[in-house]
């Protein structure tokens, strides 16, 4: 089947100049490096975007603290969340032009950009809306003893910590910077994001549906540019008051401690993970393949929270790899805009020759590949779903994150080894259980280290389920009632009288 047609609006809006969004405006920078932006499907340019200078990055926290102290703190929690929901309206009405621009930017196939990253992003701006009412504080009865006849009354108050800096990666770059700013303006924050330098188009578009949505300027900002120097500079910057970032653990851990030296900073870091699925014996074959391509493939595995590492009873894993291979050589690999194709290029073309990279240590180490391991047919940056069974628990492809479509196979002989395996790691984002016995499953969960646990189910995620990882794989939560810890101070207030 052929790529969908471009709708116009996405054809006028690619060709524009793109700047910074700062204040409600765009912001020129034409004496800064232009980046070119590659559709991963044809390594063709669809548009090219200017970096940020370290003038336009002080612009920006400037116009989002002066609104944070401004118009923002006299906006009403009810009319923040009446704003947020505005803006759900018009990224709905604008599903198409945003799902197409994401999709050539980021390769994602274009359901996925559809009903993940689009309605997605809806419901999360929707969750967060409905919070804006319901921050509050307690009361408390006090203890202190009266020496005189006075009393004491007490009570704490959530107030929002202020400018919020939120560091976008590239594989969902509407949904992640919706985790951002949705929570940062519900709590009464205000945000300034800078999304991967590889995918900005899709927020320069949301910023301007933001404005459109009544969001006053300077309360959304968007700086564009990579993490050495737009980054950097972001949380250096003495008026952001917290760091919200997603991506890798080395990364991450230098964010957390930037953060730190810039002033103690408050930080949220979701980060990467070598995450497991465990599948125990009562588990049919069938099944075991269809929960793997659901674990390991979604958006050619560039899912922070997707398994890489799949443990596979001894009596069953000869069985459930012939399988998976059967499975794997019918997906139609594609464009990104061609609506019949399941799998689709990776997003950039570092990611392409890390994901080679790793295919050439498989196979130094005498790996066995059961399926893929190769570049795959077309001009873009396809490779093969793959699958690798390990030697042991420490070969490399159980160990190093790839964060792309390739799983690896460890047999295991009884269910203490196999949850051994699973916890046998310094990451902690996210895992799965499979099995008919729900009693068993349940008695595993609280035992396995990490964030979020699924039982015959992963990827799933849910606005109102706190999202983060242990060890690691970060710090903080995102999504649920959590998410109001890490965008507010506690403030306690005693009375006498």
């Amino acid at each position: 089947m052929a790529d969908i047609r471009i709708l116009s609006e996405v054809e006028t809006f690619l060709a524009r100049q793109h700047r910074q969004y700062i204040d409600g405006q765009a912001v020129a920078a034409m004496d800064t490096v232009a980046t070119d932006i590659i559709n991963p499907s044809n390594r063709k340019v669809v548009a090219s975007v200017r970096q940020a200078t370290p003038a336009q990055v002080q612009h920006a926290v400037a116009s989002a603290h002066e609104a944070f102290t401004g118009v923002w703190q006299q906006t009403s929690a009810a009319r923040r969340g009446e704003l947020l929901n505005r803006l759900a309206d018009l990224m709905q009405a604008h599903r198409e032009e945003l799902a197409q621009i994401e999709s050539l930017s980021s390769g994602k196939l274009i359901g996925l950009s559809r009903a993940f990253e689009i309605d997605y992003s809806i419901a999360f701006l929707r969750y967060y809306a409905g919070w804006a009412t319901k921050i509050h504080g307690q009361t408390m009865n006090l203890s202190l003893p009266s020496s005189n006849g006075e009393q004491y009354t007490g009570f704490t108050l959530r107030q929002p910590i202020g400018v919020v800096a939120g560091i976008v990666p590239w594989n969902f770059s509407i949904m992640i910077a919706v985790w951002k700013f949705g929570s940062a303006l519900a709590c009464g924050c205000t945000a300034v994001i800078k999304p991967s330098e590889f995918t900005p188009l899709t927020m320069l578009r949301v910023a301007e549906l933001a404005l459109e949505a009544g969001i006053p300027p300077g309360v959304l900002n968007i700086v564009n540019g990579n993490g050495r120097t737009v980054g950097t500079a972001l949380i250096a910057h003495p008026k952001v008051a917290k760091v919200t970032f997603t991506g890798s653990v080395p990364t991450g851990v230098g964010v957390g401690v930037a953060a730190m030296q810039a002033g103690l900073k408050h930080v949220t870091l979701e980060l990467g993970g070598k995450n497991p699925a465990g599948f125990l014996r009562d588990f049919p074959v069938e099944r075991t393949v269809d929960g793997i391509i659901e674990a390991a493939y979604l958006h050619q595995g560039e899912v922070c929270a997707s398994a890489e590492r799949f443990y596979v009873h001894r009596s069953r894993i000869d069985d459930v790899l012939e399988a998976l291979h059967h499975t794997l050589a019918t997906l139609k690999i594609g464009s990104a805009l061609d609506e019949s194709a399941q799998f689709g290029p990776l997003a950039n073309a570092a990611h392409f020759a890390k994901v080679m990279a790793f295919f050439e240590k498989a196979r130094a180490q005498d790996g066995e590949i059961v399926h893929g391991g190769t570049v795959a047919p077309g001009d873009g940056f396809f490779v093969q779903p793959t699958a690798i069974p390990a030697r042991s628990q420490a070969d490399t492809i159980m160990t190093e994150e790839t964060f792309g479509p390739v799983a690896s196979f460890l047999a295991y002989d009884d269910e203490e080894e196999m949850l051994h395996y699973m916890n046998d790691t310094h990451f902690g984002l996210t895992a799965s259980i499979w099995t008919n016995d729900l009693s068993k499953a349940l008695r595993f969960v609280p035992r396995v280290e990490a964030g979020t646990v699924w039982v015959n189910m992963h990827n799933y995620i849910d606005p109102a389920m706190p999202f983060g990882g242990v060890k690691s794989s970060g710090i903080g939560r995102e999504f649920g009632e959590a998410f109001i810890e890490y965008f507010t101070e506690l403030k306690s207030v005693i009375v006498r009288y």
